[in-house]
């Protein structure tokens, strides 16, 4: 696999809740370098984004409802639609958890669906994050089946910042999982596509998530990926 097919799986997470805006602009820097298919950020900073890769093929991925999905539809469209104005041409959703625990499955289908119709008008692609972690395999079955109706660009694992409480008190989280990306696979058609995220930090995560069929990688571990694969020649 050659090494620009390699960095065009990956999407440069910039979500952190503490990133400052130097480190925003060290990030933008560092996707261009590589060159990387997008940077993943936070709405309010698409504009610095914009001009710091004014003169970078690196695209620009905003979240939206991020990290809990707890945002009405009303505001979720309204973020939506001020960051495809600022510049984002991909978004990433965060679903309303709690109504998908709910079986309130119409509900979580309207709302991917007047997001999906946002982002159609402006040809942006949207990605619908599912947040694995909270969710058991027959509510994942099922918000893949809604996606095959609604038909976004891809189903997501996760934020990256689903934690969940253990046994002992503390909090953790899986991210991507070979199991979730699976049972994902198996339930989506061919056009919706699979980004895997959370806890992918080495060339060999991203080799397997990609054998797994993840045409996109969500991450922060970047540099070491990428210099990885030019250590290897690819």
């Amino acid at each position: 696999m050659a090494y620009s097919s390699v960095a065009q799986l990956i999407d440069h997470s910039l979500l952190h809740p503490a990133v400052t805006d130097a480190d925003i602009e060290a990030g933008c820097r560092l996707a261009d370098q590589y060159r990387v298919k997008t940077v993943c950020v936070k709405p309010y900073c698409i504009p610095k984004v914009k001009e710091i890769l004014r003169h970078s093929p690196v695209g620009i991925c905003a979240v939206v409802g991020f990290p809990h999905g707890n945002s009405s539809t009303e505001m979720k469209l309204r973020e939506t639609q001020e960051a495809l104005n600022a510049g984002a041409s991909e978004i990433d959703m965060v679903i309303n958890i709690g109504k998908a625990k709910s079986g309130a499955w119409d509900y979580v289908k309207a709302e991917i669906s007047f997001l999906q119709k946002t982002c159609a008008r402006k040809s942006a692609l949207l990605k619908v994050i599912f947040e694995n972690d909270f969710l058991m395999d027959e509510e994942i079955v099922r918000l893949c089946e809604i996606c095959n109706e609604v038909r976004p660009a891809f189903v997501k694992t996760s934020t990256g910042y689903g934690f969940v409480k253990q046994a002992d008190g503390s909090y953790n989280y899986k991210g991507a999982t070979e199991h979730h990306v699976q049972l994902m696979r198996r339930h989506c058609t061919a056009s919706v596509q699979i980004k895997a995220a959370g806890g992918i930090r080495t060339l060999d995560d991203l080799l397997k998530f990609r054998d797994l069929g993840c045409a996109r990688i969500g991450a922060t571990a970047t540099e070491a990926i990428l210099e990885e694969a030019r250590k290897r020649g690819l």
